[in-house]
């Protein structure tokens, strides 16, 4: 089982930036593909973003295209998510998770793709 814990979420006003982070432990990334998911109170857990086994090839949901960064660190431990030009729509609970059954690029991945999580981050847009 991997074992996924994010940080960097917090209070940050419009236009500002975060990084976020996932540190994974358990299993080598070379089997997971990796996937952000955003979820604002009251709404469904979206993936915004995704990075594949390999981790050559990444994906964005059209509103964060431009925005955000997805990356792997070169030890594939930790998984970042570089958010720039913050909109107040971009505040929700971001939380990664793993996929061993699906790589990223075919389709966006629901939540029932993913086989761990981690307990996710909380990020707020607002001035």
């Amino acid at each position: 089982q991997l074992q996924l814990v994010e940080s960097g979420g917090g209070l940050v006003q419009p236009g500002g930036s975060l990084r976020l982070s996932c540190a994974t432990s358990g299993f080598s990334l070379d089997y997971y593909a990796i996937a952000w998911f955003r979820q604002a109170p009251g709404k469904e857990r979206d993936e915004v973003s995704c990075i594949s086994k390999s981790g050559g090839r990444t994906e964005y949901v059209d509103s964060v295209k431009g925005r955000f960064t997805v990356s792997r660190d070169d030890a594939k431990t930790t998984v970042y998510l570089q958010m720039n030009s913050l909109k107040p729509e971009d505040s929700g609970v971001y939380f990664c998770a793993g996929s061993r059954r699906r790589d990223c690029g075919s389709r966006f991945f629901y939540s029932y793709d993913m086989d761990d999580w981690g307990k996710g981050t909380l990020v707020t847009v607002s001035s």
